[in-house]
């Protein structure tokens, strides 16, 4: 009888052999045993991600991420939280002291599409040897601005090229890739969308 764990501890129920379990840098067998826990208890795969924001100066503000919630319970197994800082380049009024809000959304695309390019090579048997890639995201900034109410404010297209090498055909790198887009949560979030709602602390 399989024991339950903390997803990401479950062992599955035929791991493959050790030699082969890490692929990618990933653990296979740990793979395919929190896809098990997740498959056979759905309400484990219910997460809540955090970040705490605080004004420094001027177009500078900082970011901090550390607890979650997952797996059921309140996760603070980070010893330390991370810190983001965000700006504007001089051009837009600031100082250089971070990428701008939008650059980080290119960061988190790219960030979430490799993610997921690599748990599905893993999960397909698929050694990457590089995974590179590189964004462009179109942007009117008189939206923004407040200068035109006929320009929307944030990207009109973002464009994604990757260049991956790995131990399978062409044909199958460009599966990889099309699964990845398929499952990204941040391509999801920015293709379609999600209710945001925005309130003021008493």
């Amino acid at each position: 009888m399989r024991r339950r764990r903390t997803v990401g501890r479950f062992e599955g129920m035929n791991p493959p052999p050790v030699l082969d379990r890490i692929r990618n840098g990933v653990d296979s067998a740990q793979m395919y045993g929190t896809l098990d826990a997740i498959k056979a208890t759905p309400e484990l795969g219910v997460f809540q991600f955090r970040a705490r924001n605080v004004w420094v100066d001027g177009a500078h503000n900082r970011s901090t991420i550390r607890d979650f919630y997952g797996a059921g319970q309140e996760d603070e197994s980070r010893t330390a939280a991370f810190s983001v800082d965000a700006g504007e380049p001089a051009i837009l009024l600031g100082h250089d002291t971070g990428p701008n809000p939008a650059e980080f959304a290119l960061h988190a695309l790219a960030a979430c599409l490799t993610t997921t390019l690599v748990y599905v090579a893993t999960a397909r048997k698929v050694r990457l040897s590089e995974v590179e890639s590189v964004l462009e995201g179109d942007m009117d900034v008189r939206g923004a601005l407040g200068l035109s109410d006929d320009v929307r404010n944030g990207f009109s297209r973002v464009r994604v090229t990757f260049k991956v090498r790995a131990d399978a055909p062409q044909e199958k790198i460009a599966e990889l890739v099309q699964r990845a887009t398929a499952r990204s949560a941040v391509f999801d979030m920015l293709s379609n969308g999600v209710p945001v709602e925005v309130s003021l602390a008493p």
